[in-house]
């Protein structure tokens, strides 16, 4: 691919610190463990040069911004802790900035989760993974996605996002794909069950159409 995977492209204001105790982490870190053991978030010295891929993150509540993201090259790891999430306390897409706190720096994918978040307030959870049979069957599948110049992680892929979710031509689905960020696939939903099953229904779908 033509962009290194991974790298934080935004202007991070990161503050080192360990999560506050009343977060809870055990259902975002089982999912996360799901999309691991089904190679959608992981590490392969055969992809993507190395480096990790895929994220997940879970909102706080719906009166602010606020969630918890994986961190930044965490890939390798089958199951995360305490010291591997990160807080996002604020995002400001249009400006590429975004403010953390944590033991590690939040993903790579951050701002375009922020943009995920800010376009409805039920919208609770966000699964970035790297899925090829999703990616590549992106018109087979209908699906929405992000236009092949639109990097990763930047201004433009907030707003690409966000034109999305107002275009009068997509049937608002669960799932869209990157196809500026090689294999890149988003799903969401009101609880991440819903993201992690519309995804899996998709990777299913895929399947069988190859």
């Amino acid at each position: 691919m033509s962009e290194t995977e991974g790298v934080i492209k935004y202007q991070l204001h990161h503050t080192h610190s360990p999560l506050p105790a009343q977060i809870a982490l055990a259902e975002l870190n089982a999912w996360r463990s799901m999309m691991f053991k089904l190679n959608l978030i992981g590490q392969n010295p055969q992809r993507y040069q190395g480096y990790g891929f895929g994220n997940i993150s879970q909102r706080l509540n719906t009166e602010n911004l606020q969630f918890i993201i994986s961190g930044t090259q965490t890939g390798h790891l089958s199951v995360l802790s305490r010291h591997d999430y990160s807080l996002v306390t604020q995002a400001i897409p249009q400006h590429n900035t975004l403010f953390s706190s944590g033991e590690t720096q939040p993903s790579s994918e951050a701002l375009t989760h922020a943009s995920v978040y800010l376009q409805k307030p039920d919208i609770q959870a966000v699964i970035h993974v790297h899925c090829p049979e999703i990616w590549q069957k992106t018109q087979a599948l209908n699906l929405a996605h992000t236009a092949a110049d639109v990097a990763y992680g930047t201004p433009e892929m907030a707003a690409a996002v966000t034109q999305l979710f107002k275009s009068e031509n997509w049937q608002q689905s669960a799932v869209f794909t990157l196809l500026g960020h090689e294999d890149g696939v988003i799903a969401f939903g009101i609880s991440l069950s819903q993201a992690a099953c519309a995804l899996i229904t998709e990777l299913a779908k895929a399947i069988a159409e190859i």
